[in-house]
């Protein structure tokens, strides 16, 4: 068998929809589980708060590692990985519908609920997502194949994070006719429907080749210990949580930056001026005349605004997606992704400059922000992959998952910590959430955090970079004597 063969341009798309599939869910929970519980489902904030942190830390700290020790003693004939996408993909979807609907159980039924179905909805991501994101680096040898793959995986999960951070609610509205308990509780089940599907095809789509040889029965401990000594992955590891702790960070600070720093009026008449708010009006009376409830879209001009920002950087972001495989063949994984996180965040920075008027200029700011993070995104999961390759080459062992399960802990451990700096930050200027208008501390400490506090973690995750060994000559050399091991194994068996 060849390890390292092209990958069809099906299995390619097959294995994407994976992705497409558990970010439909993951993305909802993350943009809108704390909104859905508190406005929707009427649980007290103080509780949905403690609920969604408590499950957040079990799931990455307990049910993620776990998870990856077993997986990578997990055997059938159909390989390690694939059929855990296949065993969840019907749970998964089940799951995801019952935590977004909305029984009348009382105010303690109501958080038993919730706790438990989020719970094991948490259980059962996980259980699909680390076996998937493992498969990953099993499916070919080969470094370059990798590249191509992860583009095309993150495509599929920005088209995730365009529906749900731009068109979910919208569509909430519009299927529920305004009611949102009903509109969530139909697009889940639209949701369910499509992710049950796309794993399945991501199962029959895809086909294990790198397979550890017969005589490798490592222990955990064993696992752990090469874990410990690798280099490589400890500054991977730093690197996913400060990523994710910028993701964060950002993420739920903008929607502050447009409500209380930009002005208000400057919005609505960027939005005028290109035309948008007839768009929004046209689409609204189409889908009046068509006999549905109209296109309930934000009114406020920070809302609408922040809205198309998002999916701005999400469409760019998926445009810079198509020069990353191009630019690693090429100069290597390391060296792209540093020079484009350095370059996404100069873009960051000049946030710390524009006036609450320079409308036209944050929006193209935050385009070639989403441009060049853009290039980043396949190669952060491209490089663990790379990781699990140079941990078999120096150990004469493989444990894909264990590395992929510490990379989970680390993307959760960012997304913890970086949304909690938000609500400490806003706490330490003294935010009101009440008040019209906030006081000029916290609007400082908004601008401060969207520019300089979420480049931090950008500029120093590019300094650990030039620590990490893997270079383009070291990937050609490992993928080559990994290979020709490979193929004696096979020769001799």
């Amino acid at each position: 068998m060849n390890v390292s063969s092209k990958l069809s341009v099906a299995e390619k798309l097959g294995y994407s929809l994976g992705d497409l599939a558990a970010n439909l869910i993951f993305q909802t929970l993350v943009t809108f589980l704390a909104f859905f519980y508190t406005d929707v489902f009427r649980i007290p904030a103080a509780t949905a708060a403690t609920i969604i942190f408590v499950v957040g830390l079990l799931g990455a700290f307990v049910f993620t590692p776990v998870m990856g020790l077993i997986a990578d003693r997990t055997r059938t004939r159909w390989g390690k990985f694939r059929p855990w996408v296949l065993w969840t993909a019907v749970p998964f979807g089940l799951l995801a519908l019952l935590a977004f609907s909305t029984p009348n159980l009382g105010v303690h039924g109501k958080e038993t609920y919730a706790l438990a179905t989020y719970t094991l909805l948490v259980l059962v991501y996980v259980a699909n997502n680390l076996p998937y994101s493992a498969l990953s680096g099993v499916l070919t040898g080969s470094m370059e194949q990798r590249n191509s793959l992860s583009s095309y995986r993150f495509v599929a999960v920005m088209v995730a994070q365009f529906i749900i951070q731009v068109l979910l609610l919208p569509l909430v509205l519009i299927l529920g006719d305004g009611d949102k308990a009903h509109g969530f509780h139909l697009v889940m089940m639209v949701f369910a429907a499509v992710g049950t599907l796309f794993f399945l095809i991501t199962f029959f789509t895809t086909r294990e080749r790198i397979l550890p040889v017969q005589e490798q029965a490592s222990s955990i401990r064993e696992d752990l210990g090469d874990l410990a000594k690798n280099r490589p992955w400890w500054i991977m590891l730093a690197v996913t949580v400060l990523v994710f702790v910028n993701l964060a960070l950002k993420g739920g600070m903008y929607i502050y930056y447009f409500k209380y720093y930009l002005n208000a009026a400057k919005l609505a008449d960027f939005l005028d001026g290109i035309g948008f708010n007839g768009f929004v009006t046209g689409l609204d009376r189409l889908l009046v005349g068509l006999g549905l409830s109209g296109f309930h879209w934000p009114h406020d001009a920070a809302a609408s605004t922040f809205s198309l920002f998002n999916a701005l950087g999400i469409i760019f972001m998926i445009v810079g997606i198509g020069f990353s495989r191009p630019l690693a063949d090429r100069f290597g994984k390391r060296n792209v992704f540093g020079g484009a996180l350095l370059a996404s965040t100069l873009f960051l920075l000049a946030f710390y400059v524009y006036s609450p008027d320079a409308i036209g200029l944050i929006i193209g700011s935050y385009i070639f922000h989403g441009f060049f993070y853009g290039i980043t995104t396949p190669l952060l999961w491209a490089m663990i992959a790379d990781v699990a390759d140079y941990s078999e080459w120096k150990n004469h062992r493989r444990a894909t998952a264990i590395i992929f399960s510490a990379m989970l802990c680390g993307l959760k451990l960012g997304l913890s910590i970086g949304g909690a700096l938000v609500a400490g930050i806003l706490a330490f200027c003294g935010y009101h959430p009440d008040a019209t208008m906030q006081t000029p501390a916290v609007v400082d400490g908004i601008r401060l955090t969207v520019s300089i506090l979420c480049s931090i973690p950008f500029l120093l995750a590019v300094a650990l970079l030039f620590l990490y060994e893997i270079d383009k000559p070291m990937e050609s050399r490992i993928e080559r004597e990994l290979d020709a091991r490979r193929r004696l194994v096979g020769e001799g068996a």
